[in-house]
């Protein structure tokens, strides 16, 4: 199994994270965050929409984690293999 570096996921990782708890926070703080910021109210101001984002948000963040665990556990696999090849006469 070949594991590369992946730098590029890990900052959409970070990126996602920012994201839903920003959107989460603003959800508690301002139910109707949407219609402040752009002036349109999609969801007729009831704040469902932000709702939405902030649990989509969780999600993905949820589901990027349970990827990189999986990710670290693979190589942590492939480098102990690779120690235990190159100590072995």
């Amino acid at each position: 199994m070949k594991l590369r570096s992946r730098p590029r996921t890990d900052l959409s990782r970070l990126m996602l994270l920012v994201a839903a708890f920003t959107a989460s926070i603003a959800v508690m703080f301002a139910p109707e965050w949407i219609e402040t910021v752009f002036g349109v109210s999609p969801d007729g101001g009831s704040g469902q929409l932000e709702w939405l984002f902030a649990v989509l948000g969780v999600l993905g963040v949820l589901v990027t984690s349970a990827t990189a665990g999986r990710w670290y556990r693979a190589s942590r696999k492939l480098l102990a293999e690779t120690a235990t090849e190159t100590v072995t006469p």
